[in-house]
């Protein structure tokens, strides 16, 4: 990453590397993930569909830690007495997992069909709804700030 970004801006220039080559690499890294995504479903779905319990028990400490980020950071935020604007945002960037690397780092040292890789398949699946809960709550408490 730094280096092909330091040769780019050597060859083309930033102002070329901001206004061109990431608006390129944006959509690529969204396919690259939704491939990898489809990929550990495709290797791991036998075991979400007949051990659901294993399943459970991944995804409760993760339902709890998430839900106990947020809500330690979202008050301390209020007792900062930060703006909504910015409480809100720091309150969901703390609490999620950035599951795509830990599915890349999972993959990279124990292997696709490890536990830790089974672990971020059922994080993506916890987190997903979980943060779009929280959101709905930030938006139920907009007037608290």
């Amino acid at each position: 990453g730094y280096l092909s970004r330091k040769w780019i801006i050597k060859a083309k220039g930033e102002k070329w590397f901001k206004e061109n080559f990431l608006h390129l690499l944006t959509p690529v890294s969204i396919i690259a993930l939704l491939f990898t995504l489809i990929l550990l479903f495709s290797f791991k779905g036998e075991i979400i569909l007949t051990k659901p319990l294993t399943i459970l028990w991944i995804a409760i400490p993760l339902f709890i830690q998430t839900n106990l980020i947020f809500f330690l950071t979202y008050g301390l935020a209020k007792l900062l007495k930060l703006n909504y604007e910015d409480a809100a945002p720091s309150a969901l960037i703390g609490a999620s997992n950035h599951f795509e690397v830990a599915i890349a780092t999972a993959i990279m040292v124990f292997g696709i069909s490890s536990g830790a890789a089974l672990a971020t398949v059922v994080g993506v699946l916890i987190e997903v709804p979980v943060m779009l809960m929280l959101v709905s709550v930030c938006k139920r408490t907009r007037n608290f700030f």
